[in-house]
């Protein structure tokens, strides 16, 4: 599987209105965050056929979690300094990292 390969299970998402524009999370994970012109993180969709994805800059806008990056996603959303990075699982909208985490993290699959 490579980085590009999106898992279905888990989807992240940023508060834009939280967010520090420190740069953690696109140093973490350049593939899923990236910091705009307003010197905000957005997340954006895995990249398609070799071509660099576009920033979703919608309020609330997900991206899957690609899952060989799973690891630097959850440690972006914990090192966040704005509090601002939210992983879900994408069948039930519960948050499993970040702020509004409602489970174990341990317990998730």
């Amino acid at each position: 599987m490579t980085a590009r390969n999106a898992s279905s299970d888990l989807e992240v998402w940023i508060d834009q209105d939280l967010c520090t524009g420190d740069g953690i999370c696109a140093q973490y994970a350049p593939e899923v965050f990236e910091l705009d012109i307003d010197g905000l993180a957005y997340v954006k969709p895995p990249a398609a056929y070799g071509r660099e994805a576009e920033l979703l800059t919608a309020p609330g806008a997900t991206a899957p979690v690609p899952l060989p990056l799973l690891r630097d996603v959850i440690e972006s959303a914990k090192d966040c300094p704005g509090e601002c990075i939210h992983v879900r699982r994408a069948a039930d909208k519960a948050e499993v990292y970040g702020p509004d985490a409602v489970a174990d993290p341990a317990d998730v699959s």
